[in-house]
């Protein structure tokens, strides 16, 4: 079993992670982990690609051909202008009875039911939505913390493909360099404790690798190797970035991905083969 090495010389631009020499078919390859932290607080119409290009150029760096930007969503919909004054809600009494039943802030309850498209489950306190984007997550990904202390709600990009989409063009434009872009958000999972990073948006790179059809050392055929690369690749951009750091985004350098159109609705399984709803 290999631990995660991280190189103390990398200390102040990153992480790099790689697995020890074996006998492998293919070299193993090494992925660099670098966040981006941004000193000023992302305001409604400032542009995203501005800011992660002067904070990058402030670490002595720069996009290179390969590189991936990971960015959280959170500066995404700040920019975008998604704030709801939760003052202006005005919540259902099924709303107040659900929040006052369990110490819950009625207003984001009847916030996360507008934004959603379904309710998936209602129990002990946990409201879990589908968006109107197929995300099946807590409150519709409504999220009260890291914006001005509980009176305003910030929502999710109205549609995030095309956030990364308009992102990955302004970078493009301003340096020449064609980066894909990977939008992520925090979400909980059936059976497991604690929050992980998913991709809820994406551009540039196929967020699926399929494996299917090849074969493993021993000679198997593949058969349901379908592996959520974009999802992997948020989650690692998550522990370099963490939750108080003040780094929204992350490079990462070294992974060979598939370039193309995508769609994260890829990453979504339909209801039809869905057997935990």
């Amino acid at each position: 079993m290999w631990v995660p090495h991280v190189s103390p010389l990398l200390r102040d631009v990153g992480y790099s992670i790689h697995a020890p020499s074996m006998p492998q078919t293919k070299k193993l390859g090494e992925i660099r982990l670098i966040p981006i932290p941004i000193k000023d607080e992302i305001v409604q119409g400032d542009s995203l690609a501005d800011k992660l290009l002067t904070a990058v150029g402030r670490r002595r760096l720069r996009f290179q051909s390969g590189d991936i930007l990971v960015v959280k969503h959170k500066i995404v919909s700040k920019a975008e202008g998604r704030f709801v004054d939760l003052a202006t809600i005005q919540p259902s009494p099924e709303s107040m009875n659900w929040a006052k039943q369990y110490g819950l802030d009625a207003r984001v309850i009847e916030l996360a039911l507008r934004e959603s498209r379904t309710v998936i489950r209602r129990k002990n306190g946990a409201l879990i939505t589908e968006t109107r984007h197929g995300f099946l997550c807590a409150n519709s990904g409504i999220d009260v913390s890291n914006v001005d202390g509980g009176k305003t709600a910030l929502l999710l990009p109205e549609d995030s493909d095309r956030s990364a989409a308009n992102l990955r063009r302004a970078i493009k434009k301003t340096i020449g360099v064609s980066v894909p872009v990977i939008i992520t958000d925090s979400f909980g999972r059936p059976w497991r404790e604690g929050l992980t990073e998913f991709a809820i948006g994406i551009a540039g790179m196929k967020p699926l690798r399929d494996d299917r059809g090849h074969r493993d050392p021993h000679g198997y055929r593949l058969k349901a190797s379908v592996e959520a690369i974009a999802d992997e690749l948020a989650s690692a951009a998550g522990l370099v970035c963490g939750k108080l750091n003040r780094a929204p985004a992350c490079i990462v350098r070294g992974f060979a991905f598939a370039a193309g159109r995508s769609s994260v609705r890829e990453l979504l399984r339909k209801p039809e083969t869905d057997l935990f709803r």
